[in-house]
C-alpha cells in the first residue's frame, strides 16, 4: 500500500471520529437543554385564583410526567390524588309508606308514612390544610349526618358549610390543620384529547383511580332539574355510582375537576362521563366559604333555547346552530347589557378576550364573576364588531353581595311529618305540623305556634320539613322578593294566610 493511499485512510478514519464527537457533543447539549425546559416547566402548578381562598400552596415540587419509554406516568398524579380524595356517606331521613292491614280490610285502601333512614354514598376532594371539602350538592342534599373517611381509613363528622344546587356544588368542614389536599390547576388550559384522571369511591371501592382523555369541553343541556349552570368537562375515563364529588385531575395531579355525572340510561359507566370545571367549582367553593351563598352575576340577557326552538321551527334551530357565539333574543328587567348598549340581535363573541362558542361557553365565562365586577363584551352586530363595557349585577337587578344565613334558622321551628289517616281526620290533602317554636325567631314574630298546620308554601302543598326547607332556601338564592306566604291552620281554626318577609331577620 503506497504512503498516498495509507494518508487517505487516515483523513477519512479522523473525519469520521470528529463527526462522531460532534454529533454526540450536539445530541447531550440539546438533550441538557430540553431536560432544563421539562423540569422548569413542571415545577410549579398553576392555579386557579380562587385557590387563595383555601391557602393552598403555589409552589409544589412535581416529578417525570413520562416513563422512560416515553408513555404517560400517571403514578405520580395518583399518589398525590388519592390522598387528598375522602369517601362521603350520608344519612338522611326519607317518608317510606306502608298499608295499613285494616284500612285494606276495610276499603280505605290508603297508606300512611313512616320515617325512614337511608344511607348513600360518595367522593369528596379535600382542598385546604385546614379542612375544606368540596363535593356534589346531590351528595349531600337533605343530609341529617354527613361522615367522611380519610385515605388512611379515618373517620371524622363532616359540617355542611353550603351548597349550590345550581352548580351541583356543596362545601364541606371538617376539623383539623394538616390535611393532605389537592391544589387547583388551569382548567381552561386542558386540551381536547389530554390524559385526565378519575378518583374515587366508586360502588363503595375506595382510592379508586381511573384514567382516560377530556372528550370535549363547555358541554351544556346534559342534566335536566335545576342545575341552572352546565359547562362540563367531558371525559372517557371510567366513572360509576360513588364517583359523584371526585376528583378530576390531569397528569400532574393537579385538580382540574368535579366529577358530576355520567351519560347512561343503565346509571353506570357508558363511556361518557362529566365533570364541573374547577373554574366554576373553585369559585363556587371560595363563594360559599366567604359569604355563605353564591355570588352570581349576569348580564341580564334571554337567549333562545335550541331543542325548543328545534320543536317549532327546525329551520330556525338549524339556523341558530350554525352561529359562532350567543344571540341575545331579549332582555330581563334592569338589564346591565341593555344599559351599556347592548341590543336585540347581538351576537356575544368574547367576554374579556376570551372567544364565546355557544351559550356553555358563556355561563363558564360569567360564572367566574361577581356583581359589581366590569368585563368587556365583545358583539358581532350585522356583520361589524362592536365592545362594550358591563356592570355585572345579580339576580336583584343590583351589585350588592349577598350574605346568607340558614333560612331555616331565622325561622325557628321544628316540624313533624303528619301520618295519612290524621291528614284524613283533619280534611287535607297535605301538611306539616309545627312542633316547636323559638322565641326568637320570625314564626313566633308572625304568630305560628306549635300546634299550627302548614298545607302549603307560597301556593306548594307540603309535606315535610325538608320540603318546607326547599321552597325556603329557594326563596332565600332568588334575591329578590324575599317572602314566603303560608296557608295554614290551627286544628278547629279557620285557615290562615301568613306572609313572612325573610329579609328582616330574626331579632
Amino acid at each position: 500500500m503506497n504512503t498516498g493511499n495509507v494518508k487517505n485512510i487516515v483523513m477519512v478514519i479522523t473525519v469520521a471520529i470528529l463527526s462522531s464527537v460532534i454529533t454526540l457533543f450536539g445530541y447531550n447539549t440539546v438533550s441538557k437543554n430540553n431536560s432544563k425546559r421539562i423540569s422548569n416547566s413542571s415545577v410549579s402548578i398553576g392555579q386557579s385564583e380562587y385557590g387563595d381562598s383555601f391557602d393552598q400552596d403555589k409552589n409544589v415540587k412535581l416529578t417525570s410526567l413520562t416513563t422512560q419509554q416515553g408513555y404517560p406516568d400517571f403514578t405520580e398524579a395518583a399518589a398525590r390524588s388519592v390522598n387528598g380524595v375522602v369517601h362521603v356517606k350520608v344519612k338522611s331521613i326519607t317518608q317510606q309508606q306502608y298499608m295499613n292491614p285494616f284500612d285494606f280490610f276495610f276499603g280505605f285502601g290508603e297508606r300512611d308514612t313512616q320515617p325512614r333512614e337511608q344511607i348513600g354514598f360518595g367522593s369528596g376532594v379535600i382542598i385546604s390544610k385546614d379542612g375544606y371539602i368540596i363535593t356534589n350538592n346531590h351528595v349531600v342534599e337533605g343530609a341529617t349526618e354527613v361522615t367522611v373517611y380519610l385515605n388512611n381509613n379515618k373517620e371524622m363528622t363532616a359540617k355542611v358549610v353550603g351548597t349550590d344546587p345550581q352548580t351541583d356544588i356543596a362545601l364541606l368542614k371538617i376539623e383539623g390543620d394538616d390535611f393532605p389536599y389537592l391544589t387547583f390547576g388551569n382548567s381552561d388550559a386542558l386540551q381536547v384529547g389530554e390524559w385526565v384522571l378519575a378518583v374515587g369511591n366508586p360502588f363503595n371501592l375506595t382510592s379508586t383511580v381511573t384514567a382516560g382523555i377530556v372528550s370535549a369541553k363547555n358541554r351544556g343541556n346534559i342534566i335536566g332539574g335545576d342545575l341552572g349552570i352546565q359547562s362540563f368537562i367531558q371525559i372517557d375515563a371510567a366513572v360509576n355510582r360513588g364517583n359523584s364529588g371526585g376528583a378530576l385531575v390531569n397528569t400532574k395531579g393537579e385538580l382540574v375537576g368535579i366529577n358530576t355525572a355520567i351519560y347512561s340510561q343503565s346509571g353506570d359507566f357508558n363511556g361518557l362521563a362529566f365533570a364541573v370545571p374547577i373554574s366554576i367549582a373553585g369559585k363556587v367553593a371560595a363563594d360559599l366559604k366567604q359569604y355563605g351563598a353564591v355570588q352570581r352575576a349576569v348580564l341580564g340577557i334571554q337567549v333562545l333555547p335550541i331543542e325548543m326552538v328545534r320543536q317549532k321551527d327546525p329551520a330556525k334551530a338549524s339556523e341558530l346552530a350554525q352561529i359562532d357565539g350567543v344571540v341575545v333574543d331579549d332582555f330581563s328587567d334592569r338589564s346591565a347589557a341593555k344599559a351599556a348598549g347592548l341590543e336585540k340581535g347581538d351576537v356575544i363573541k368574547a367576554i374579556n378576550n376570551v372567544q364565546i362558542h355557544n351559550f356553555a361557553g358563556l355561563q363558564d365565562q360569567l360564572s367566574r364573576y361577581r356583581p359589581g365586577d366590569k368585563v368587556k363584551v365583545t358583539v358581532d352586530r350585522k356583520g361589524k364588531e362592536q365592545s362594550y363595557t358591563i356592570e355585572l349585577k345579580n339576580d336583584a337587578g343590583n351589585t350588592e353581595i349577598q350574605r346568607s344565613s340558614d333560612s331555616m334558622d331565622l325561622l325557628g321551628a321544628t316540624f313533624n311529618d303528619i301520618p295519612n289517616n290524621r291528614k284524613r281526620q283533619l280534611g287535607i290533602n297535605s301538611g306539616v305540623e309545627v312542633a316547636s317554636v323559638d322565641n326568637n325567631g320570625l314564626f313566633r314574630r308572625e304568630g305560628i305556634n306549635k300546634g299550627f298546620i302548614i298545607m302549603r308554601v307560597n301556593n306548594t302543598p307540603v309535606n315535610s320539613g325538608s320540603d318546607i326547607a326547599k321552597i325556603v332556601s329557594s326563596v332565600s338564592r332568588s334575591g329578590q322578593d324575599r317572602v314566603i306566604l303560608i296557608a295554614g291552620f290551627y286544628p278547629n281554626g279557620r285557615t290562615q294566610y301568613i306572609a313572612i318577609d325573610l329579609s328582616q331577620g330574626a331579632k
